[in-house]
């Protein structure tokens, strides 16, 4: 029995849901047959009528075409994963789906606390010490702002953790959570040497069977203009995963934000390949790495509202919520657009996008000519 998503698992998958979907719904990472609607499960309180809601929300959209389900230790205090566990299991029993269709994604880096948030800094500062540092899972020195850690023994306990939370025996994609948090407080040098280890032990980790591929989650890792203190060389990382892993490394994903009014991924010109300046996303296309996008609605911003430019470049979308997420899947290079859905409503709503095909290039750059731009 398969552990983790599989070519063919997925390519069954993508079939079965064929007439849900349209054709270019799906797009091929390391020959996974992946949705191009992701969901996110960030946002919400830490209450049991939110976890309910989340099951709810994960196994319908399995069922209109989402195989693509994104998480992080830290969400809602664990409770997410741990919904994602039980939304899971309530399809895998029913044979609704089956876990070499579903491509799960989560993260560590973030200190999870347990289920709600500690009372205040001192229950937070002790719960750190008795968890981890009292323990040896990690050093003191190695814990950033007291929040954030990606030393190699803090990774390994994380990834058991939210194997246990999902009732996984693997997870398909392990990200690194925000790295670039730590360029405020070490060297360059010392943020090399912490990813190259713990890029270590997420090799160990695939040759263990506990992750299928890895890659970093970031926030302004990509975003920001050359010569930021916290941008991110993708070049740079995917030389540190070859120097490790050689050519059949598994650093083949990155997540990163994008949307109408974050679309630096697109048009920042900010990686360095070569003697070239390229923007992340065509960096990440000329190094085979598959781009996963977040804040897809810029946390519902972008979901009322809309100019009436956007709604004329993308036909065939009925509402805000959908254009935003049409433009993020439409934009060339991007795999996979996340966007938060604790709501079935909600998940119907975007998943009706599954239906049309992405815009058109030309409908898509009208979006940058329009005089209303």
């Amino acid at each position: 029995m398969a552990t983790g998503a599989t070519a063919e698992g997925t390519e069954r998958y993508r079939e079965r849901l064929s007439d849900r979907t349209a054709p270019e719904h799906f797009r091929i990472a390391e020959d996974l047959r992946v949705s191009s609607i992701g969901l996110g499960t960030y946002l919400g309180h830490w209450d049991e009528a939110t976890d309910k809601s989340y099951i709810d929300s994960v196994i319908r959209a399995v069922e209109l075409g989402c195989n693509v389900i994104d998480t992080a230790a830290n969400y809602r205090f664990q409770r997410s994963e741990r919904n994602i566990g039980d939304a899971l299991d309530k399809l895998f029993k029913s044979g609704k789906a089956s876990r070499d269709e579903i491509v799960v994604c989560t993260k560590g880096g973030y200190i999870p606390y347990e289920n709600q948030p500690p009372n205040g800094p001192v229950e937070a500062r002790r719960y750190i010490e008795e968890t981890f540092i009292n323990t040896g899972i990690a050093k003191k020195e190695e814990i950033q702002n007291g929040s954030h850690c990606m030393a190699p023994g803090y990774l390994e306990h994380q990834l058991n953790q939210s194997l246990r939370n999902m009732k996984l025996d693997s997870v398909d994609v392990y990200y690194i959570h925000n790295p670039e948090g730590q360029l405020g407080t070490v060297t360059r040098d010392e943020f090399d040497k912490r990813i190259r280890a713990a890029f270590e032990f997420l090799e160990k980790a695939v040759t263990d069977g506990k992750i299928g591929f890895y890659g970093v989650a970031t926030w302004n890792g990509f975003r920001q203009p050359e010569g930021s203190r916290d941008l991110l060389s993708l070049g740079k990382m995917e030389s540190i995963a070859q120097e490790i892993g050689g050519d059949e490394h598994h650093f083949r994903f990155i997540q990163l934000p994008h949307n109408l009014a974050m679309p630096e991924a697109l048009t920042e010109p900010n990686q360095k390949l070569g003697k070239e300046m390229l923007s992340t996303l065509d960096a990440a296309l000329n190094l085979g790495v598959s781009v996963i996008c977040s804040a897809s609605l810029f946390q519902a911003q972008l979901a009322k509202e809309l100019p009436r430019f956007v709604a004329d470049a993308l036909k065939g979308t009925e509402t805000d919520a959908q254009r935003a997420l049409q433009f993020v899947r439409s934009t060339p290079g991007v795999t996979t657009a996340l966007v938060g859905m604790s709501q079935i409503k909600h998940v119907e709503e975007n998943m009706r996008l599954a239906k049309i095909p992405p815009a058109p290039t030309e409908d898509f750059l009208k979006l940058f000519t329009s005089e209303e731009h």
